[in-house]
C-alpha cells in the first residue's frame, strides 16, 4: 500500500534532515573511535609517511569518563517517597541498566540520543523500551510545545548498498512501517495507537534554547587531539630517522670494509659492528649524536593540560601522573568539575527518563501519569571513597542518630533490591534468638544505638 501524499512529504523532509547531518555524525563516530585521518600541511609528514600517524584518543576518554558515572538508581512516582516497583520492572524488563549506557554514550558522541517506547505483543504489562541510533533516527520538534511532532527511522542498508531499504514513520496517533520499492516507499504495517504524541524521547547534550540538535561532548577537545596526534606522528618519524646516533667515516671506500679473510662485509654488519678499526692512516671515524626528543614530550604534555582545562577532567586522565598517588580528598577535589558536569547532565537526562517511564505507563494502563513529576534518582557520580563514607555514616547513625538506617543505605547508594535483601536478613536475625541476642550484645559493647531495631 502506497503512503499518502502528506506522509510522503514528511518522509522526504525528515530524510533530508538526516542526510544533512550524516557526514558530520559519521566523522564524530570515527573521532570517538580514534579512526579518523589527520590533516597535514605536508611539510613535516609527506603523504607516503601517513602510516606513521598516531592518535592519543582523548576523545574516548572525554566521553567515557562522563558516561561511566551516569547510573540510574530508581524512579519515584508523584506523591510517593520510595522507589516505584512498577517503574523498576519496566527498567529491568528492557535491560536498561546496560541499554541506558548506550543512550548516554550516543548522546555524548553525537549530541543527541533517542529512546522509543512501544507495545510489547508478548507481554502487555511491560512495554518495549529501546535505545535507537541517532545515525538512523531523526526527529522534528514543535517549537511551541517542545515535543517531537514526527520522527523517522531509516535502516536496513548494507556496506555494498548503504541506502536504507526500511523505514519507520512515527506520528502522534500512528506508527507506520515502510519498505522501499521501485516506486518509492510502500506501507507494510501500521499501528493506529491514538496515543496523542510521538512515543519517542530525545535526549540532548549541552542543550540550548531553540536548538534541537545538541552538541558533542568532544567538540572542545577534538582540535587538541589532532594537534597532539601531529606531534606524536612527528615523534614516530623522529624515532625512525634521527634519534639513533649516526656513525661516519672519511677517507675509506666500500672495499676497505672486509673481514679477517679479506671478504667484503655486508652493509648492515659493517655499520652495526661494535668496533670500527682499520689500517688506513688517512681515515677519520666519528659519530653524530641522536636528536633530543624532549620538545615532542613537552608539546604533548602541554596539549594534555589544555585538554584538561577545557573538559574539566583531571590531567591524570590524559596520562600526566605524579610519582605519588593522589589521596582520597585530593581525588574528590581534582574531580569536582567532572562531578558537577555529570550532575548537570543527570538533571536533564533524568527528565528524559521520566518521560520514557510516563509513556511506558500510558501503554500499560491506558492513562497518562504525571510524567513530568516522576523523579529520577541517580547514584553518586563522585569517585567512591567507601571507608570515609562508611565511617561518617556510622557516626551519624550510631552517635545520635542523625540519620536513619534507611537513610544510611541511601547514602551508600544501595539499590532497592539490595535494601530488600537487607530487610530480609534483619527479619531472619529477629527470628533467630541467638542472632538477636548477639546483635544486641554487639550494639551494647560498641556503645551505639541498636541499628536493627531487634534488641529493643
Amino acid at each position: 500500500m502506497a503512503v499518502s501524499l502528506d506522509e510522503s512529504n514528511l518522509i522526504a523532509e525528515l530524510t533530508k534532515q538526516r542526510d544533512n547531518r550524516l557526514s558530520k555524525d559519521e566523522l564524530l563516530g570515527k573521532q570517538y573511535e580514534g579512526a579518523h585521518r589527520l590533516e597535514h600541511i605536508g611539510l613535516a609528514v609527506p603523504p607516503e609517511l601517513r602510516r606513521f600517524e598516531m592518535i592519543a584518543n582523548w576523545n574516548r576518554v572525554c566521553v567515557d569518563s562522563v558516561e561511566q558515572r551516569q547510573r540510574v538508581k530508581t524512579f519515584i512516582l508523584p506523591g510517593e517517597d520510595k522507589g516505584s516497583a512498577v517503574l523498576r520492572e519496566h527498567w529491568d524488563a528492557n535491560n536498561l541498566d546496560s541499554e541506558s549506557r548506550l543512550l548516554h554514550r550516543d548522546k555524548l558522541i553525537y549530541g543527541r540520543g533517542f529512546v522509543v517506547v512501544g507495545t510489547n505483543e508478548d507481554d502487555a504489562d511491560h512495554p518495549l523500551i529501546t535505545v535507537e541510533s541517532p545515525l538512523e533516527l531523526t526527529a522534528m520538534v514543535d517549537p511551541r510545545t517542545r515535543r517531537i511532532s514526527a520522527a523517522l527511522r531509516l535502516y536496513g542498508g548494507t556496506e555494498d548498498a548503504p541506502d536504507p531499504v526500511y523505514a519507520t514513520l512515527y506520528q502522534p496517533d500512528s506508527t507506520v512501517w515502510l519498505e522501499k520499492s521501485q516506486g518509492g516507499w510502500v506501507e507494510t504495517d501500521r499501528d493506529d495507537h491514538r496515543l496523542g504524541r510521538v512515543p519517542i524521547v530525545m535526549f540532548l547534550n549541552r542543550r540550548r534554547t531553540g536548538i534541537w540538535t545538541g552538541e558533542s561532548e568532544m567538540t572542545d577537545v577534538i582540535p587538541l587531539v589532532d594537534a597532539a596526534a601531529r606531534s606524536l606522528t612527528g615523534l614516530q618519524l623522529a624515532a625512525e630517522t634521527i634519534i639513533v646516533p649516526k656513525r661516519y667515516v672519511l677517507g675509506m671506500s666500500k672495499g676497505d670494509f672486509v673481514d679477517s679473510n679479506g671478504k667484503p662485509l655486508p652493509v648492515w654488519e659493517a655499520y652495526f659492528g661494535s668496533l670500527w678499526a682499520n689500517a688506513n692512516k688517512d681515515a677519520k671515524v666519528g659519530q653524530l649524536d641522536g636528536a633530543d626528543l624532549t620538545m615532542f614530550h613537552k608539546t604533548v604534555e602541554h596539549y594534555a593540560q589544555l585538554a584538561s582545562s577545557v573538559t574539566g577532567l583531571p590531567t591524570r586522565y590524559f596520562g600526566q601522573t605524579s610519582v605519588n598517588p593522589a589521596a582520597e580528598g585530593a581525588i574528590r577535589a581534582d574531580e569536582s568539575r567532572l562531578v558537577l558536569n555529570v550532575e548537570a547532565k543527570n538533571d536533564n537526562d533524568g527528565d528524559g527518563w521520566a518521560w520514557v517511564q510516563g509513556i511506558a505507563e500510558r501503554f500499560r494502563t491506558g492513562a497518562w501519569p504525571l510524567a513530568n513529576q516522576i523523579k529520577t534518582e541517580w547514584h553518586d557520580p563522585g569517585t567512591p571513597t567507601f571507608a570515609q563514607k562508611a565511617d561518617a555514616l556510622q557516626k551519624m547513625h550510631g552517635g545520635g542518630p542523625i540519620i536513619s538506617r534507611e537513610g544510611s543505605w541511601d547514602e551508600l547508594g544501595w539499590s532497592d533490591a539490595r535494601k530488600d535483601r537487607e530487610r530480609e536478613y534483619f527479619k531472619d536475625e529477629a527470628q533467630d534468638p541467638y542472632l538477636a541476642t548477639l546483635t544486641a550484645k554487639e550494639s551494647a559493647a560498641d556503645g551505639v544505638a541498636d541499628v536493627t531495631g531487634v534488641g529493643a
